[in-house]
This record gives structure tokens, C-alpha cells and sequence, in this order.
């Protein structure tokens, strides 16, 4: 019998240990065109904090009771599938859980290579994708221009820093503690601001960029989306992709210079990596190339075992990762 997290309460704010549970859960049987997955990397990702309230969004939200959901790796164990066989990994959404039987209709085979499996989770996998997407179509930069990326050590914003610096821009990251802003300088990024020592982000910004910046990819909102505005060129776009400050908050936004997007002329998208599926082979081709030329870098925090996936989800919301969050199994 396989093992499943699921959700016992809708968290209010934080989310805390007591709106999980680890519970029995009985596969169902395999039938044509399904596989039986043994999974050895389940990904936790912010986006999942809003799938546990009961609102309306782009996915449905987590109903209590049932399997969280969430991207995973594994082994293909049992198959009745065509064009998949035992021994093979792939990349599925039945994550925070050990084995899962599944319809092979939105699992990705991993293609054999010696990049590491769990890469396909993070910059080969959904935040990678996010990054390319959101710095590339949604915002259009450009060779030459100015980036500004917030939570630049983690998941996607470390793959933004790359993948700019990759293409020619000049990068300024955000992130929070001494270690973390080595760690986006240590990527490539022309400077690293540490939002949490003392003084103004709009001052450090200033500093960091005082030309102003041309792009800003933005995963944290608040007071970066503030500073942001405040130092955006003419003609400035910002890819609205995570706004994480605001996940687990109960007071309303302050943006104290909301109204330069009229007078910059800014403008602001948001997005879905889901809005760019059709374009995903182009991703992994490109993507890929650069992993494979060692331009893009992969850093990982993991904690091990199936019991550990709450507490590395709710470190996200505390600066608890490095680079992509991952349970390994």
C-alpha cells in the first residue's frame, strides 16, 4: 500500500504541521495506458501554498482528504503502456506521496543522459521553464538591458540570473542573508543586494543599477515590486510570476510608487508557465544545450524521506532553500 500526504485543514496565514497528514492510500489497478511509478524525488513549490485555499485560480485547489499533488521523478515499476517500460524515470505531478499508479498522458520520460534525474524538477523542469518563459516572452529582455530578479537564490530566480547573464544582460539579484547573496553572485550576477540587512531596497537597487533597470522578474512582490517601480526606465516590463510575500499575509500591499507605471510607461504581465506548454520542446532544447555547455549551475537543497515533504515545503516561506527544494525518497 502506498503512502500519501494529504491535507486536513486549509492553513490561515502560515501553514503549520497539524494541516498534514501521512496517510494509507490503495492503489488502484493497472489498466491499458497506465504505469505503476516508485517516486525518488517529490518537488515542493510555493504555488501549492495557494492550491490549499478554497478560492478560485488557474487549478483547482487541493481538496481535504485527498493526495496533495505535486511534481515527482521516478522509476516505472509495472507498465501497460506502450513506449514505456520498467526501469525508466519519468516526471509526473502524484508527488508528496511514495508510489503512484498513473495514465501516461502528461508523464514526461526522462531521456537517458548523466544529467542528474531530479534536474527534471527544477532548472530542466517547471522552474527552469518558468524562468526561461518569463525573462524571454513575457518580458522580452534583451542583450544589453538591465534585469532585476528578486529571490534570486531559489528555484527559478537562480535560473533567471543564469540564464540573463547567458543571453547578455547585466543582472542584479535579490536575496535574503550573506550566503544566499554569495551564492547569486557566485552565478554570474553583476551584483547581489541582501534585503534583509539594514537600510532602504530602493536605496540598494539604486545603487546596484543606477541607470535604472529595463526588466524586473518578479517572484517576491511587496516591497520588491515597490523598489522596482521606483527604479524602472521608460519603457520597463516586469514578469509578475510568484509574489510570495503576499502568499501567507493577512494586510493589503502598500506600493508607495504605484504611480510610475503611468509616468514610466511600465508595463506589467503576469503568467503561468502552463501558458507556454506548447512551446516546452523548445525549452528543453535550448535549456538543455546550455546545461550540457555548463553555463547554468544547479543548486539544491534536499531533505530525505517521504515524512520530511511539510517541513521542506514550509521552510520555503522562511528562506529555508538554496536553489530548488526537493525531498528525496
Amino acid at each position: 500500500m502506498a503512502r500519501a500526504w494529504t491535507l486536513t485543514s486549509r492553513p490561515n496565514g502560515m501553514p503549520a504541521a497539524d494541516n498534514f497528514a501521512l496517510t494509507d492510500v490503495a492503489l488502484p489497478p493497472i489498466e491499458d495506458g497506465m504505469i505503476r511509478v516508485r517516486n525518488s524525488w517529490l518537488s515542493v513549490d510555493p504555488y501549492m501554498r495557494g492550491r490549499m485555499n478554497d478560492t478560485k485560480s488557474y487549478v483547482p485547489p487541493f481538496a481535504i482528504g485527498e493526495p496533495l499533488q505535486g511534481g515527482a521523478v521516478g522509476e516505472v515499476v509495472e507498465s501497460r503502456a506502450d513506449g514505456f517500460a520498467v526501469g525508466d524515470h519519468v516526471v509526473h505531478m502524484a508527488g508528496w506521496r511514495d508510489e503512484a499508479v498513473l495514465p501516461v498522458a502528461g508523464v514526461q520520460k526522462i531521456p537517458a543522459s548523466d544529467i542528474p534525474v531530479q534536474r527534471y524538477l527544477g532548472h530542466l523542469g517547471m522552474p527552469g521553464m518558468t524562468a526561461w518563459f518569463g525573462l524571454l516572452a513575457v518580458a522580452e529582455a534583451k542583450a544589453g538591458e538591465t534585469v532585476f530578479v528578486s529571490a534570486a537564490a531559489g528555484a527559478v530566480g537562480s535560473a533567471v540570473v543564469q540564464i540573463a547573464k547567458a543571453k547578455g544582460m547585466t543582472v542584479v539579484g535579490s536575496a535574503g542573508g550573506a550566503a544566499k547573496v554569495a551564492l547569486v553572485e557566485s552565478l554570474g550576477a553583476d551584483a547581489a543586494i541582501d534585503y534583509k540587512s539594514d537600510g532602504s531596497l530602493v536605496k540598494k537597487l539604486m545603487a546596484a543599477a543606477p541607470q535604472g533597470i529595463d526588466v524586473y522578474f518578479d517572484n517576491v512582490g511587496g516591497g520588491h515590486l515597490d523598489a522596482a517601480l521606483a527604479t524602472a526606465r521608460d519603457g520597463a516590463r516586469f514578469a509578475m510570476c510568484g509574489m510570495i510575500e503576499g502568499y501567507n499575509a493577512t494586510d493589503p500591499v502598500e506600493l508607495r510608487y504605484l504611480m510610475r507605471i503611468v509616468a514610466a510607461r511600465i508595463r506589467l504581465r503576469g503568467f503561468i508557465v502552463t501558458d507556454f506548454q506548447a512551446q516546452a520542446d523548445e525549452f528543453q532544447r535550448e535549456m538543455g544545450a546550455l546545461v550540457k555547455a555548463g553555463k547554468i549551475r544547479s543548486e539544491e537543497t534536499v531533505h530525505d524521506g517521504l515524512k520530511s515533504t511539510p517541513e521542506a515545503f514550509m521552510a520555503l516561506f522562511s528562506g529555508g532553500n538554496s536553489g530548488k527544494m526537493l525531498v528525496r525518497l
